[in-house]
């Protein structure tokens, strides 16, 4: 179980990777270099998903994922249509960052009795959107506006929030594309108050962002952008928060 297996990290400090693939943005060469790359560094899980899919691509990434690799793979869903039983698990995300019903609950109720009868585990996830200094998909998406990046405390209340409410994972996100990655600050404030795993991700461009989050509290650190620039930084990721590397 995913779940279990990263509150038993948390509690052993252990640090967790996982790369981000958008399926419109993989040709096969890119992500078979992907894969190997990942398998290489280690990396824990591959999350699938983007605000805005255009072409039916899900389905056939997943599949070769499957193909190629052990690594567990989690959809990370921009929407409803974004569900697949080639998963191994689900975010399920209410964005609690914002204020609009539909992806705090609207979503959910829809795709409730598909998620039941899938198979999937479900990741019941806190969703924190963070400003990362520039406009992105998501917060045009999601019509949220996203946690100031100099108001840790709004992003540690929410969190608090969210735990009360019975979720078990809470994820901050800068969004894809971000300019500047979470605060450390911010990851720091949010760690000092929940007890569940921590996600961070978005705008996480070299080593020393994802170490410094790490150190600030992070369990689990999400890379996308950067690596489909230079697929590389798969290595240096996992090498900058400790992970071990090894053939799985």
């Amino acid at each position: 179980m995913i779940l279990t297996s990263l509150a038993k990290a948390r509690a052993k400090g252990e640090k967790k990777l996982a790369v981000l693939l958008d399926p419109d943005k993989q040709s096969e060469g890119s992500l078979e270099r992907t894969i190997s790359l990942s398998i290489e560094a280690g990396v824990d899980f591959f999350f699938i998903g983007g605000s805005l899919l255009l072409h039916d691509r899900l389905e056939a990434c997943l599949v070769r994922l499957g193909a190629l690799s052990a690594i567990p793979r989690i959809l990370f869903p921009g929407n409803v249509l974004q569900v697949s039983r080639e998963a191994e698990a689900i975010l399920l995300l209410s964005l609690i960052s914002g204020r609009n019903p539909d992806l705090l609950i609207g979503q959910h109720v829809i795709a409730a009795p598909y998620l039941k009868e899938s198979g999937l585990e479900i990741l019941p996830t806190g969703y924190l959107l963070i400003d990362g200094g520039s406009p992105t998909s998501v917060s045009y998406m999601s019509n949220t506006i996203p946690i100031p990046a100099n108001k840790p405390d709004i992003a540690r209340c929410t969190a608090m929030a969210g735990e009360m409410l019975g979720l078990r994972l809470m994820y901050l996100d800068a969004g894809s594309g971000a300019r500047n990655p979470v605060p450390e600050a911010m990851i720091r404030a949010v760690r000092s108050e929940i007890g569940v795993p921590l996600i961070v991700g978005g705008g996480i461009r070299i080593p020393e962002q994802a170490m410094a989050a790490v150190s600030a509290g992070a369990d689990l650190i999400v890379i996308g952008n950067a690596v489909e620039q230079s697929p590389q930084l798969i290595l240096e990721m996992a090498e900058a928060i400790g992970i071990r590397r090894q053939v799985r």
